[in-house]
């Protein structure tokens, strides 16, 4: 169910990429909640105290997984997003770089964290994440998207950091 309401997109943002567009799967409020709920039955047991979710589609799943596990949820953003005093991490884009930021002390050293996203490519962004987690020396529970595009690998750059990631939707494009 959730694998069909996703769009493809042609040749978006640049020719040759097939864009996985995941804002469809809100527009069904059946597979929406589904997603939601999978990931609760997921990590219900698991002592999880913060969510964690990227911008900006990780904010959108992230924060229901937050109020259904009844945790705090972390908004990881881009910079200059973020009204206080913030702590990032930089991570490179096939041209250029980007960063994320969180507020300084919204996670903290006891914290059991599950960082979440929309999908995963090839990585970059998620392991900024878990970056920024060990920073702050939380512990990173596990990583979880709604999709995985597995040709791209991204998943593989998490071993070294010692991080699972936990997808529902896995699709091989580029």
């Amino acid at each position: 169910k959730i694998s069909s309401t996703i769009r493809e997109i042609p040749n978006w943002p640049k020719e040759g990429i097939l864009f996985q567009d995941i804002t469809t799967t809100l527009l069904d409020p059946e597979a929406f909640g589904h997603c939601i709920d999978i990931l609760y039955e997921r990590y219900k047991d698991k002592g999880v105290t913060v969510v964690a979710g990227f911008e900006a589609r990780g904010l959108i799943f992230g924060a229901p997984l937050a109020l259904r596990l009844n945790c705090a949820f972390v908004p990881l953003r881009k910079p200059k997003k973020l009204p206080g005093e913030t702590i990032g991490e930089e991570y490179n884009l096939e041209y250029g770089s980007d960063r994320i930021e969180m507020h300084v002390g919204h996670v903290k050293e006891t914290d059991k964290v599950v960082l979440v996203d929309d999908l995963i490519a090839t990585g970059g962004t998620m392991v900024a994440g878990i970056k920024l987690m060990k920073k702050v020396k939380a512990t990173i529970v596990e990583a979880a998207c709604i999709l995985e595009l597995p040709l791209l690998k991204g998943k593989d750059k998490l071993v070294e950091y010692d991080v699972g990631l936990y997808t529902m939707v896995e699709k091989d494009v580029l």
